[in-house]
């Protein structure tokens, strides 16, 4: 099964998108929220000063956001 983490802040369209795309391939998500479980600068030391939400991370890969994570979803053949 392909486990995938996704770091989200609240109000973020694409972080519910993402999160949708992945259930209906039956990843299995962990989530975990700005202000919550990280703040902005544990957030930019990991994925690079203007990284925008959501970031996403598959089998331990960091593959971008929303639109990075469904292009690989599709190269795999899963959406």
């Amino acid at each position: 099964m392909m486990k995938a983490t996704v770091y989200t802040r609240t109000d973020c369209p694409y972080c519910v998108k993402v999160k949708q795309v992945l259930t209906m391939v039956e990843a299995q998500v962990t989530e975990y929220t700005y202000g919550e479980h990280f703040t902005k600068e544990q957030f930019y030391n990991e994925f690079g000063e203007g990284a925008t939400f959501p970031q996403v991370v598959i089998d331990q890969e960091n593959v971008g956001g929303c639109t990075e994570t469904v292009k690989v979803l599709r190269e795999r053949g899963l959406v």
